[in-house]
């Protein structure tokens, strides 16, 4: 069987209503005809949705089908055991041309319960975000669902949520249960687990192109909100040249943000796990024992876990990825 490389996949382009041109003009992604592009699904193992490889000898291989065959050696034997062959995160870029609806994702167990998936904890990394824009992260103080029903149903929704103005660079946290929506003029990198398990809260009245009002999922929703309040909605690090910096660790997913301006060797024998690189800014190569493959900003690549050691070259300095892992 021929060896594993570092894999790139076609990316689906998903028309939303509230979508823009950002894909393109920003991260210069072809989407096509489409009128507009909410979502750009990099990496994906959600079913009607499954990814296939665009680069070297298997080319056209979904990415369920990859797992079947290689197993372990491309997500991991840790990995594999858990996950058999759906693959455990998805990958997406969002451009909010409008502010999307207010939403919330269940946990793994009331997500097992009611649709037998997975629960969806997610994390944004903004790519770029138009002056004065804004995303929605919970709520600015506790309260109980008596006390949140009743501001619910007085259509006072908005003024218990909390608004936090995001640049370029901010990362954001979301475990499952926490109220969010991502506000008009925001470009960001999605990393959640494998599930399309969505409650929408609030939509702003908006209809569709046929006058239609979108579902709501009120009742469904309630079960699912954490109504606590964390220290801090915005999570802080100190970017560092030439190494891993963590920004995010959960049972789900790692992530971690390189910055970088000279050759770096990565050593993961002790990972038992994939890697994810997503090119926030400039062109890398990744160079691994048979070949490299370059990465741009706006495209993601896997690292099968079989290739335990590589190095990442930059094509210049001002290179910036994130790498995620499980």
């Amino acid at each position: 069987m021929k060896k594993l490389y570092p894999l790139k996949f076609t990316p689906q382009y998903l028309d939303k209503i509230w979508g823009g041109q950002k894909i393109k003009t920003q991260l210069g992604k072809d989407f096509g005809n489409l009128p507009n592009c909410g979502e750009s699904w990099e990496v994906s193992g959600v079913q009607d949705h499954v990814s296939v490889v665009a680069n070297g000898f298997l080319a056209g291989n979904t990415l369920e089908e990859l797992i079947e065959i290689y197993m372990g050696e491309l997500v991991g034997d840790r990995v594999y055991e858990k996950f058999g062959v759906e693959f455990p995160l998805l990958i997406k870029f969002i451009d909010a041309n409008d502010d999307l609806s207010v939403q919330v994702h269940p946990d793994d167990k009331l997500s097992k319960k009611r649709h037998q998936a997975f629960g969806k904890t997610e994390m944004w990394y903004v790519l770029q975000a138009d002056p004065g824009a804004k995303l929605n992260l919970g709520f600015k103080e506790e309260m109980t669902r008596e006390q949140y029903l009743e501001k619910f149903e007085a259509g006072q929704l908005m003024d218990i949520l909390n608004f936090e103005e995001v640049n370029a660079g901010d990362v954001l946290f979301m475990p499952a249960g926490r109220v969010h929506a991502i506000g008009r003029g925001v470009l960001v990198a999605e990393i959640q687990q494998t599930s399309d398990v969505t409650y929408r809260i609030y939509d702003y009245d908006r209809k569709d192109s046929e006058g239609n009002s979108r579902e709501l999922h009120t009742e469904l929703a309630l079960d699912a909100i954490d109504f606590t309040v964390p220290d801090s909605y915005k999570t802080t690090y100190e970017a560092k040249k030439n190494e891993s910096v963590e920004v995010v660790k959960c049972d789900y997913f790692t992530t971690n943000i390189l910055e970088l301006d000279k050759k770096l060797e990565c050593d993961m024998h002790k990972l038992d796990s994939f890697v994810l690189y997503i090119g926030v800014e400039g062109v890398c190569d990744i160079e691994y024992p048979g070949g490299k493959e370059t990465l741009k900003q706006g495209e993601t690549i896997l690292v099968p876990a079989a290739l335990e050691q590589y190095f990442l070259a930059p094509q210049g300095a001002g290179v910036k990825l994130l790498e995620v892992h499980v």
